[in-house]
């Protein structure tokens, strides 16, 4: 299973390279491990977080296509669907099948057909339109309904440091 997914990976970053699509670039961490993958998101226009760029890390499951990835951001990240650790919560990097707690459909979370380019848009997404109806982050998500004001601050803050790095 493992040789399928470094083949697999290694032609999706290929692709990557060949035709790289708006909103982010990905490589290898290191070149000798193609389960790690550093991506830099721009902050998507015409959102709170324009003009940042916020790198986020990609590990793999020797297993993949078969299991999700796990996304982290490792640039300061202040969202609903980001754990105050840096992970990404959205429901195509769920396990696949059926949610046990009953929030989400099989056919939102992951399936063996996504790609880091789907994920990747997936994120830019969840940047334009957070959900806030199950936070990954409470703070944020109440933040972002109770005092709109003092969460854009916080995320200009997080733009700023992401420019700086």
């Amino acid at each position: 299973m493992s040789d399928q997914a470094v083949l697999l990976l290694r032609k999706q970053l290929k692709e990557l390279s060949r035709n790289p699509i708006e909103g982010f670039s990905a490589g290898l961490v290191d070149d000798c491990n193609v389960f790690e993958w550093q991506v830099t998101v721009m902050g998507p226009p015409e959102t709170l977080y324009e003009g940042g760029f916020f790198t986020c890390n990609m590990s793999f499951p020797k297993d993949y296509p078969n299991k999700p990835p796990t996304v982290k951001f490792v640039s300061e990240m202040w969202h609903p669907n980001v754990y105050a650790d840096g992970r990404v919560c959205i429901s195509i990097l769920h396990s696949p099948g059926n949610d046990p707690n009953g929030y989400e459909d099989a056919s939102e979370r992951w399936s063996p057909v996504q790609t880091v380019e789907t994920i990747m848009l997936s994120v830019i997404s969840m940047l334009s339109d957070p959900n806030d109806e199950s936070p990954a982050n409470v703070d944020a998500a109440k933040e972002w309904r109770d005092d709109y004001p003092a969460f854009k601050k916080r995320v200009a803050r997080c733009v700023r440091r992401s420019q700086e790095e």
